[in-house]
């Protein structure tokens, strides 16, 4: 390293000391004044070198130590000048795309408080002062110069997702600027200053890559942001490509870079917001015979499996085909498999007749633009399929079929016989039939409306979307939902996901609960209002704790019911929620549910996560019932006692074993003076009576495989919760009439799967084992199981010393020691 690099770490480290322990308003300035000379623009700036040298290597560090001491208090040590001259310009003047990922992974993980809503409002203000195009600008100059694929990846996707990460975060009081239909037509305002600058660069004679524009764009369209985004995109890209032959090939270059899998997105929103065919033309170029997929969504997607565009839609699409020569191949192409489908029998007995209308309608805008060679080197050809469908369509017993086979039969016949007599059908003339008619005439396509679009031919600087400006009043309004027409586009992407709509903030209406358990099974199995049915789910778990009587009565049928419940809208804590109704069923009723969600554990049809659903409900039912509770009073466990964490998908087994752990703690001796200890509450273990309705079921059936569940194949993630929930169950059967026979039966269980090669299986297998020798009466546990405890001891032994996973190694230690603390403990016993 270089003296000229050791010397700007050391004054990057002195400055960051300075802002974090400083309180003197005139150091802090001073400092941020030292760092400012590295973003260069000042009359005393760094050399070009050392500036380099900061903006590759310390600029994002120093952005997170501004960030971090930010506070009322340190703010108020500069005044508003030296605010927005030392603190918010180095993220409105410095590398964009540096100070883009600071200020929105600052905002993700900052909870409310001063500096959330100092970073916010200097985040508006980097969208605002074009902060985009300049993040977009440099990410474009580095793939020219080989950037980094992870950083420019990571970009892609917090640009994209901006209104989600906002929204998510600030909920009701989000910004303006951040809501959906507002961000995205600033975005391609932004995406046009992009194409400026590399407009510029390329007439200058230097190199510049194109292709972070073309993925931004890729990743907005798929995201369902078409509409917002082309609605501003498309009347720019087409001032600027009448004249310029420069912009026309950056506009065919934009589209081409557009990765494959967003690519049908891109196609779709050109095509629906384009006005003409040549306008189409003009955007597009020849990108469906360079890219196989944009061929295929043009010539085959859009035309043959789709069928709800517009007619002016599919003129724009088949003219574009037809304006160049090149692309004339195509239109034919597509023309004879447009017939045959048109002339396929069952195509004409099974699909709807809104799509024969709209196939019919394809085949007529490729009729009118034949060329006549075209049809005397395909008339022959063209004439076969004319015989063949008109034959289908008017043995069909709809009038409508048949009148559309007759109308597609006179236009073939006529452009293929153009000097002589050409087939004549009678029927009935309505507006469809007009309108079949006229698309054999060479018109000017319709133009499609492109609505919302200020100032689509005035200069880039003065487009900018009027909603963004910040309104007086209310700093967090609510922006209204803008209606559109044509805002029904069919997304039929990779994801095939509609994005949700975000376009209104607004308070869910008050929903009065149910009052009754039975009508809260009615409400969760057959109503569609999903008001009430959030709100029987709020009140679920309450009404079963407070009517016990009421729930031992259709205990088996609510639980069946959340067993299989699925979200119908989102909530706030849903699995949550519907995981303490089921541990509240299971309480009140524990024999028979604890055996029917035993029985449904290892039946068929049932995905792992349900499964893994029963393993969490037993678990905390287990540890509810063998907790004291207060006399005359139905609650759960005391605050104060260790809590078994079972959220799905996490990993619960760290909780229980904490619980272990004092437990152990628990039966080690300590010789200690002083004042005793508060002894702990004390009560009935109600679980002790039941223990075995909820172990034995579900320690049966272990090594059967089913059709789609294969605890000892694949499945090692259910098969580690199931060790962990077993090991749970006997920790709570502790004095119970069975925890000797659960004991033997789970050590026979952790015998037979000890060689496991997932190291979370063996940990459950451990954790096993210190719950049977914590609950399991010791004089029981080496007189029954004598040969057992020897084995498992060696067994231990061997595990501690050589499993490869710590965790492992540690918990066969912590066995161990228990082992002999037992034997100590017998040994002691007189005889």
């Amino acid at each position: 390293m270089d003296s000229e690099s050791v010397e700007v770490g050391r004054v990057v480290r002195e400055a960051i000391n300075i802002l974090s322990s400083s309180r003197n308003g005139v150091q802090i300035s001073e400092a941020l004044g030292t760092i400012k000379c590295y973003l260069g623009g000042t009359e005393n700036q760094a050399p070009l070198k050392d500036r380099e040298e900061f903006t590759r290597v310390h600029f994002s560090a120093f952005l997170r130590a501004l960030v971090s001491n930010l506070s009322p208090e340190w703010i108020e040590l500069l005044t508003s000048d030296q605010q927005k001259e030392l603190w918010d310009s180095f993220f409105l003047d410095g590398p964009a795309d540096q100070a883009f990922l600071v200020l929105l992974d600052s905002i993700i993980s900052t909870g409310p408080s001063f500096r959330l809503m100092k970073v916010i409002s200097i985040l508006e203000q980097f969208l605002q002062t074009g902060g985009m195009s300049a993040l977009m600008w440099e990410v474009c100059h580095q793939q020219a110069q080989a950037g980094l694929p992870t950083l420019q990846e990571t970009l892609l996707n917090k640009v994209v997702c901006l209104p989600d990460h906002l929204c998510n975060k600030l909920q009701g009081n989000n910004l303006p600027i951040f809501f959906p239909q507002n961000y995205f037509p600033l975005l391609a305002t932004e995406i046009i200053q992009v194409l400026q600058r590399i407009s510029d660069s390329l007439r200058g004679g230097l190199d510049c890559s194109i292709s972070f524009v073309s993925q931004v764009l890729g990743k907005v369209c798929v995201h369902g942001r078409q509409k917002e985004i082309l609605n501003m995109l498309v009347p720019r890209l087409m001032d600027l490509t009448k004249v310029d032959c420069i912009w026309q090939r950056m506009c065919w270059r934009l589209v081409e870079c557009v990765p494959d899998r967003w690519m049908e997105a891109v196609v779709c929103g050109f095509v629906q917001k384009a006005p003409g065919a040549d306008v189409l033309s003009r955007l597009l170029g020849n990108l469906v015979l360079k890219n196989k997929k944009a061929q295929f969504v043009v010539t085959q997607k859009l035309l043959l499996l789709q069928y709800s565009y517009a007619t002016a839609m599919l003129q724009n699409l088949l003219g574009y085909l037809a304006l160049d020569s090149l692309r004339r191949s195509l239109l034919i192409k597509v023309l004879k498999e447009l017939l045959e489908t048109w002339g396929s029998s069952s195509a004409v007995k099974h699909s709807p007749v809104e799509q024969q209308l709209y196939v019919s309608k394809a085949i007529l805008i490729c009729l009118s633009h034949l060329k006549e060679p075209e049809i005397e080197s395909n008339g022959q050809e063209l004439l076969t399929s004319m015989m063949g469908g008109m034959k289908c369509h008017l043995d069909s017993n709809l009038p409508r079929v048949r009148r559309l086979g007759m109308i597609v039969a006179e236009s073939i016949s006529a452009r293929i016989t153009a000097y002589g007599p050409s087939l004549k059908f009678q029927y009935e003339d309505d507006d469809e039939t007009r309108e079949l008619k006229s698309l054999l005439k060479q018109t000017a396509p319709q133009q499609l409306p492109v609505t919302d679009v200020p100032n689509a031919g005035s200069d880039i600087s003065s487009v900018t979307p009027k909603a963004v400006s910040k309104p007086s009043g209310n700093p967090y309004p609510v922006a209204p939902a803008v209606p559109e027409d044509g805002s029904d586009l069919e997304l039929d992407s990779d994801d095939d996901l509609i994005p949700h709509d975000m376009s209104q903030d607004k308070e869910l209406k008050k929903m009065k609960a149910p009052v009754y358990i039975r009508d809260c099974i009615e409400v969760l199995t057959g109503s569609e209002d999903v008001d009430k049915w959030e709100a029987t789910m709020k009140v679920l778990e309450s009404l079963i704790r407070r009517n016990s009587a009421t729930a031992r009565e259709v205990s088996m049928e609510l639980a069946k019911v959340l067993l299989h419940l699925e979200e119908k809208t989102y909530i706030e804590g849903f699995v949550e929620l519907r995981q303490r109704a089921l541990v509240a069923v299971t309480i009140t009723d524990p024999v028979p549910v604890a055996q029917y969600l035993s029985s449904q554990f290892y039946s068929l049809n049932y995905s792992l996560c349900q499964r893994m659903d029963i393993l969490d409900v037993l678990a905390l039912a287990a540890q509810e019932l063998s907790q004291p509770q207060a006399s005359g009073k139905n609650k759960p466990w005391s605050a104060q006692s260790p809590c078994i964490q079972t959220v799905p998908g996490s990993d619960s087994s760290q909780d229980w074993r904490r619980i272990v752990d004092e437990r152990i703690k628990s039966k080690t001796r300590h010789l200690v003076k002083g004042q005793s200890l508060v002894e702990p509450a004390c009560g009935p273990n109600k679980f002790s009576s039941l223990a075995g309705h909820f172990f034995f079921p579900l320690i049966q059936n272990f090594d059967r495989p089913l059709v789609t569940f294969d605890l000892l194949g694949d499945d090692h993630l259910v098969l580690g919760r199931l060790v962990h929930t077993l090991a749970i169950l006997m920790y709570f059967a502790i004095h119970a009439v069975a925890a000797a026979a659960m004991g033997k039966s789970l050590l026979e269980f952790v015998w037979a799967l000890r060689f496991h090669t997932d190291s979370y299986v063996r940990q459950g297998l451990l954790s096993a084992v210190s719950s049977i020798l914590l609950s399991v009466p010791s004089e029981r546990l080496l007189e029954d199981m004598t040969d057992e405890f020897l084995e498992t001891q060696s067994w231990l032994a061997d595990v501690a010393e050589k499993d490869p996973d710590g965790d492992c190694r540690r918990l066969a230690w912590q066995n161990l020691l228990l082992m002999e603390n037992l034997l100590k403990k017998l040994r002691s016993i007189p005889s």
